[in-house]
C-alpha cells in the first residue's frame, strides 16, 4: 500500500497512486534556491520570516507556510526552500516573534504556541500576506497557504478569515468552526494520516459541514503513517506522494487562470 492513498471527494472513495519524488534532504542552506530572513510589521510588533525564491524568469505565486506547534524550524525551512525548487516564492513567519522568536526547545515553543491569541494569529498571517504581495517576484493575485499540525488547523483557519486565497492545504490539522466555513473562498486540500484517530476523527464532520457549506474539500488519508508523517518521513514513498499531491494541487489552483 505504500505511495497509495484514500481520497474522499463529494462523498466518493477513490484510491489514488502518487509516484514518489526526490527524498526531502536535511536542512541546510541550497544553492539552487535564494532564500533569506527578512522582517515586516504586524501592527506595532516585527514578525521574522523565511523567504525563499525559486529560480523562474517570471514572477512565481506564492505560498505561505505555516509552522507546527514547535515553531520555526530546520523542518520549515526546508519546507520553504523546497516549495521554492518546486517553483513558488516560499514566505514562513514565525508566529512566535511577538515572544522573542522561536526558542531552541521544542517544549518551550509548544508552551509559547498555547498563549498566541486566535485574533492575533491571523493578523500576522495577513501581515505576511500584505509582505509577500510586495515581493517583486511574486504574482500578487495568486497567494496560497499550506500548515502542519497546529498549522495545518491555522491554514484552514486562516481560509475562513482571508477571502483573497486562492489555495489552502491542510496538513492533518483540526477543522474551523463550521459556520466560519461559509466564508472560504479558496479551493483545499486535505493530508492526513491513517494512525491519527485524534485529528480523522473529526473529518467527517468538517466535509459534511464543507458540503453543506457549498464547499469542495477533498482529501486523502495516507496509510500505514501517523501524525506529523510529512516531517518524520517514517515511510519515505508515502511521504513523497503526499508532497507530490500537494504541489500538482498548488499548480492546478495557483498557476493557472
Amino acid at each position: 500500500m505504500a505511495g497509495k492513498a484514500v481520497w474522499r471527494y463529494g462523498g466518493m472513495m477513490v484510491l489514488a497512486t502518487g509516484v514518489a519524488l526526490t527524498a526531502l534532504p536535511a536542512y541546510r542552506p541550497t544553492a539552487d534556491v535564494h532564500s533569506e530572513y527578512v522582517k515586516f510589521l504586524s501592527g506595532r510588533d516585527t514578525i521574522t520570516a523565511y523567504l525563499a525564491y525559486p529560480e523562474r524568469r517570471d514572477p512565481a505565486p506564492a505560498v505561505i507556510v505555516i509552522h507546527e506547534i514547535f515553531g520555526m524550524s530546520d523542518f520549515i525551512r526546508q519546507t520553504t526552500e523546497q516549495l521554492a525548487r518546486d517553483g513558488f516564492v516560499a514566505l514562513a513567519p514565525d508566529l512566535l516573534s511577538r515572544r522573542g522568536g522561536t526558542p531552541a526547545s521544542p517544549d518551550s515553543a509548544r508552551k509559547l504556541i498555547a498563549t498566541l491569541n486566535p485574533d492575533t494569529v491571523t493578523q500576522d498571517l495577513n501581515a505576511t500576506a500584505v509582505y509577500v504581495k510586495t515581493v517583486r517576484a511574486v504574482r500578487a493575485d495568486r497567494i496560497g497557504v499550506i500548515g502542519f499540525c497546529w498549522g495545518g488547523g491555522q491554514s484552514f483557519r486562516y481560509a475562513t478569515n482571508n477571502p483573497e486565497l486562492r489555495a489552502f492545504v491542510v496538513c492533518y490539522g483540526p477543522a474551523p468552526n463550521p459556520p466560519d466555513m461559509a466564508r472560504i473562498r479558496a479551493r483545499g486540500l486535505g493530508v492526513y494520516a491513517e494512525n491519527d484517530a485524534r485529528i480523522d476523527a473529526g473529518l467527517p464532520d468538517a466535509a459534511a459541514a464543507m458540503k453543506a457549506a457549498g464547499k469542495d474539500y477533498p482529501y486523502a488519508i495516507y496509510p500505514g503513517v501517523g501524525h506529523g508523517f510529512l516531517r518524520s518521513r517514517d515511510v519515505p514513498a508515502v511521504a513523497d506522494s503526499a508532497w507530490r499531491n500537494v504541489i500538482r494541487f498548488f499548480r492546478e489552483n495557483l498557476e493557472g487562470r
